[in-house]
């Protein structure tokens, strides 16, 4: 008789550990029963503020693959079906199907968390208010689409981060009056040091969004259950449509009531073969925690890469394969406009927290020979270990062209070079893609001397 693995989650990291459970294993020796709470599986949630934006018009597009295409595959996945309870010491999932009421009980051999994260939500007041939204499924970016074909013409954006940026970014080119709201200081706070984010803002400002630093949203103001401001300590800011992007947390929820290890960053703790605390149970996602490659420490960082990867590895592992997981660095790009924003390793402020003796070293530079047309300037600030000269790690703010340079940077974390190391590498050059020193070479040598 087959074993049965059970997967909660018909998203990234759940389908997979499912689609590698399932390349690896025949279902005479494994059946893959797939529990996803909503209509769909294996969207692109990182595609949201473009479908949003106009630049993807079909929803459908940002399916990677559908139900069926997983059912012929040979995968039993099952929509609509939300587990509930999870008995670690039966080896059973209870859950409901939400068309039907119907409460049901599934036995496992082996289990996959893959929740997700949800976003951040604070209480405020009448933050339940129709057209009061965040953007994190196809049904939400729906929802936008309908406000706005119903009139919304002024949109306020909570949160200058990645989502905050791209949200307000699409919103603006469907010829709506943006704001954007941000306690912090600048934009981009969270991932970026504050030196690197001012030219962030000014793009931001020259584009026409309204954007209010250093501002706290204390609640929501509304007529008849619909939005018709975003209250602040400031004053009122009137919208008709309010988008929420202040991060996410991981959905724990059910691994916490069925006493499956929780670890000191909030996520599911997982070792780097993805096995949790509690035999035959296995996690990955945006539910678990990681461990970072600089400090050792654990951290939830929910990205779709890290996601399908440690899905794939938990994948691998449940059918007896071996694979591990190598950690993260946050490495992380993202845009407004003309302006390429990207992040690895860590920035000065991080260093700090973690006990690390470092200097930010920023160097201008240009995207192409400066002499040649479409020459972009650009930004580069590398953090940089005194005494070893170890890098850890890197910011880019620049136009078209220098964003993706991040991956140069990013690599050099991974195999732990020093800046000096960094600027002897042999990199790419041709005046239509890089000055004679390309960014990252002139950056590592400028921190090198710094030290």
């Amino acid at each position: 008789m087959a074993r049965r693995l059970v997967v909660i989650g018909g998203d990234a990291a759940g389908m997979s550990a499912a689609a590698q459970a399932r390349r690896t294993s025949s279902p005479d020796e494994l059946e893959i029963v797939v529990l996803e709470r909503t209509s769909r599986t294996s969207w692109a949630a990182c595609g949201l503020p473009y479908l949003v934006g106009g630049l993807v018009t079909n929803p459908d597009s940002l399916i990677a693959r559908t139900p069926d295409q997983h059912r012929a595959n040979g995968l039993d996945v099952r929509l609509r079906h939300e587990a509930t309870f999870i008995d670690v010491e039966a080896c059973t999932v209870t859950g409901r199907r939400l068309d039907s009421g119907h409460v049901f009980t599934l036995p496992y051999d082996e289990l996959l968390i893959g929740t997700g994260a949800s976003g951040l939500t604070p209480p405020w007041p009448g933050i339940d208010a129709e057209g009061v939204l965040q953007l994190r499924t196809i049904d939400d970016a729906v929802q936008v689409e309908q406000l706005l074909a119903a009139g919304a013409r002024r949109a306020v954006v909570v949160g200058a981060g990645y989502i905050g940026l791209e949200v307000a970014e699409g919103l603006l080119a469907r010829g709506l009056a943006v704001t954007v709201i941000e306690r912090a200081d600048a934009p981009m706070g969270a991932v970026l040091d504050a030196d690197m984010a001012g030219g962030i803002a000014d793009a931001m400002r020259a584009a026409g969004i309204d954007l209010r630093l250093g501002t706290a949203v204390t609640g929501f103001g509304t007529t008849d259950r619909r939005v018709n401001s975003v209250d602040t300590a400031a004053g009122a800011v009137p919208a008709d449509l309010v988008v929420i992007g202040l991060g996410v947390r991981p959905n724990t929820d059910l691994a916490r009531a069925a006493a499956i290890g929780i670890g000191p960053s909030g996520g599911i703790a997982v070792n780097d073969r993805m096995q949790t605390d509690t035999p035959h149970v296995w996690a990955a996602g945006d539910c678990v925690e990681s461990q970072h490659r600089l400090t050792g420490q654990p951290v939830v960082i929910a990205l779709g890469t890290h996601a399908n990867k440690q899905g794939r590895v938990a994948g691998t592992n449940i059918t007896g394969g071996a694979a591990t997981f190598g950690g993260v660095l946050g490495t992380a790009i993202t845009r407004f406009q003309g302006v390429e924003i990207a992040r690895t390793g860590l920035t000065e402020r991080e260093a700090a927290a973690a006990g690390l003796d470092a200097i930010g070293v920023s160097t201008e530079a240009s995207t192409r020979a400066q002499y040649f047309p479409g020459a972009q300037p650009m930004t580069v600030k590398l953090v940089v270990e005194r005494g070893s000269g170890r890098l850890l790690g890197a910011q880019i703010v620049g136009g078209e062209g220098a964003g993706k340079r991040i991956d140069v940077l990013a690599t050099a974390l991974w195999n732990r070079m020093t800046v000096a190391e960094v600027a002897a590498m042999d990199l790419a050059y041709a005046p239509p893609f890089s000055p004679v020193w390309d960014p990252v070479l002139l950056a590592a040598g400028k921190a090198a001397n710094a030290l």
